[in-house]
């Protein structure tokens, strides 16, 4: 059974930077497309950023200049570098993984970790 978990989450302030990381345990993590997503108090879930098995990246529109992800194949992780932090990032940030077997397409989530930004 394939474990994401995701960890740093907490308050901070606005205009402060954090980041966020995504474990996987899965034996050929390398073959996973990661992604962050968010949702808001009362606001469907939205994507922030995804990175391909290749290391391509895609952003949401609230993340674009502001926010990189990136993966760490040797550790099993991806993280999410977000700077310049405003109340609207608030939000419980999910990771998920998502592989190709064969015809199908797997998909696998972390619970989430709560994220608020506010002074």
């Amino acid at each position: 059974q394939v474990r994401v978990v995701e960890s740093g989450g907490g308050l901070v302030q606005p205009g402060g930077s954090l980041r966020l990381s995504c474990t996987v345990s899965a034996s050929r993590f390398r073959l996973y497309a990661m992604g962050w997503y968010r949702q808001a108090p009362g606001e469907e879930r939205e994507l922030v950023a995804r990175i391909t098995i290749d290391g391509d990246t895609r952003y949401g529109d609230p993340a674009k200049g502001r926010f990189t992800i990136s993966r760490d194949n040797a550790k099993n992780t991806v993280d999410l570098q977000m700077n310049s932090l405003e109340p609207e990032d608030t939000g419980v940030y999910s990771c998920d993984a998502e592989r190709n077997i064969g015809d199908a397409i797997v998909v696998y989530w972390g619970q989430g970790t709560q994220r608020t930004v506010s002074s």
